[in-house]
């Protein structure tokens, strides 16, 4: 008698799988692959974009969490820090090459986005000032991005919004709490 068993003695159980079930040679676990539209990408630029409080010198500003991030890897990097001071100056040379690219001295890029008259919506997504809510649903709303709603208060130099303009606004900011409302502002969400 040989130690071969025959498929019609094999014991199915844990870790056993029945012979008609297992997956054949050369074929993939995942037949259809990733669904479209689903991403695992981390939201770096959801994180990067955001506005961070900063003191340079005794002073305070608001700047985007990349340029945080930037300025702390050249302060390192000129405090001696050798790994830092190569990525900074990576990421000079990266920045170097975008403005090259924008400012003309390089190859450019013409997007033409056309837009239906008195809606702004696929406009205001590209240029990252609003998000749609539900982004699988063509007809979602949209919602402002704090750091557009603190540039616009700013604009308003003297002039007040009354209790019901400034709920209008909270109610179309995406993340309220994450804005900076003046000292006059009354609601709060």
């Amino acid at each position: 008698m040989t130690d071969e068993k025959k498929p019609d003695d094999y014991a199915v159980g844990y870790r056993k799988t029945p012979a008609p079930s297992r997956f054949r040679k050369g074929q993939s676990g995942n037949p259809r692959g990733r669904p479209r539209g689903r991403r695992n990408d981390p939201p770096y630029e959801a994180v990067l974009g955001q506005m961070v409080t900063i003191r340079e010198d005794g002073a305070e500003r608001r700047v985007t969490a990349a340029e945080a991030f930037l300025l702390n890897v050249t302060q390192q990097g000129l405090e001696g820090d050798s790994v830092a001071a190569r990525a900074a100056m990576t990421a000079i040379d990266e920045a170097r090459a975008i403005r090259r690219v924008r400012d003309g001295d390089g190859p450019g890029t013409l997007v033409t986005v056309f837009v239906k008259p008195g809606s702004v919506n696929s406009a205001l997504q590209p240029l990252r000032m609003a998000r749609k809510l539900d982004r699988y649903r063509e007809t979602a709303r949209m919602a402002l991005e704090p750091w557009i709603v603190e540039a616009a208060l700013d604009r308003l130099g003297d002039r007040r919004l009354n209790v019901d303009e400034q709920e209008t606004v909270v109610r179309a900011t995406r993340t309220p709490h994450k804005v900076q409302w003046p000292d006059w502002w009354e609601v709060r969400r």
